[in-house]
């Protein structure tokens, strides 16, 4: 066994496809099949199954790539240590529901690197499209929300997926709205304050279902929906139509800017934000550094 080797396992994993990792390692599709079939052999295990739809992590593959990612780290570490040498390129990818603070945590983690290379992913998604991407390995970590009304479908769902959800803080729901908004100079606001205005909010595509939802008290009727898919989209409408939307409360005016506020929503729910992993997977030292910019942002020690 060769750290090349898996350093060809971590690669086929990010991509999603031997295809596309042959590429990214500019090497010959056969060349790499044989070399992860080499090791397979060597090991006793297999690390994929492969059907006609393509390949995906068994559960000896799952606990080999933990391991060997372990093992790259360490290696890295004692050649820069002891070499010199440049630090590879950073590649890690994480999927979150529309949060300010997400990004934020982002931003200010990637702005700290101190190599020269580097290939990260945000992805702000919707909330299937989280699960099935820690699920299936194209990101290590998922940030998301769960309450009273979601929380059975999606711990079922966390279940299925071999992930676990692990808490980050508690938030009293709020609402954004524009500062120029009517309510702006409130204090709290209750859904009868705001039934005469846009309900803005993030869409789900084909899993369209209310426990999806980003926004809590989904399944509440109202006369005025407005669906996005980008924060961007949505901050824009809100200032422009005096919509608002419900949410955690949590801005950040270097991304969000001056012209949006947040207002305590009066209701008994609340929203537990946390993130998921696949406890088998070991995290790489950016998702593991990324976890502590959250917890630094939201103000409690990890």
């Amino acid at each position: 066994m060769t750290l090349q080797q898996l350093r060809y396992i971590v690669t086929i994993v990010n991509c999603g496809s031997i295809s596309e990792a042959a590429k990214q390692l500019f090497i010959t599709q056969p060349s790499l099949s044989n070399a992860v079939k080499e090791l397979e052999k060597e090991m006793g295990i297999s690390i994929f199954n492969r059907s006609s739809k393509g390949i995906a992590l068994s559960s000896q593959g799952m606990e080999f790539l933990s391991y060997a990612r372990q093992v790259l780290e360490q290696a890295e570490l004692l050649e820069q240590h002891y070499t010199n040498k440049k630090p590879v390129k950073r590649i890690c990818s994480i999927s979150t529901q529309h949060y300010a603070f997400a990004v934020n945590a982002f931003a200010n983690l990637v702005s700290r690197q101190s190599t020269d290379e580097y290939e990260f992913t945000l992805r702000e998604t919707r909330t299937y499209e989280i699960i099935d991407d820690v699920k299936n390995y194209r990101s290590e970590l998922g940030i998301l929300y769960i309450n009273d009304f979601n929380r059975k479908v999606l711990e079922k769902l966390f279940k299925e997926s071999g992930l676990v959800f692990h808490p980050l803080f508690r938030a009293s729901p709020h609402v954004f709205i524009s500062v120029s908004h009517p309510l702006s100079a409130r204090k709290r606001v209750t859904i009868n304050d705001l039934e005469d205005y846009p309900f803005l909010a993030f869409e789900q595509g084909e899993k369209n279902s209310f426990y999806f939802s980003e926004e809590i008290l989904s399944t509440i009727p109202r006369k005025k929906v407005i669906y996005v898919s980008d924060r961007a989209t949505l901050f824009n409408l809100l200032i422009g139509l005096n919509g608002y939307t419900i949410c955690s409360g949590i801005l950040n005016r270097n991304l969000n800017g001056d012209s949006i506020m947040a207002v305590p929503l009066e209701t008994e729910d609340n929203m537990l934000i946390g993130w998921i992993a696949d406890p088998r997977i070991h995290l790489s030292q950016f998702a593991r550094k990324y976890l502590e910019e959250l917890n630094r942002l939201i103000g409690r020690q990890p």
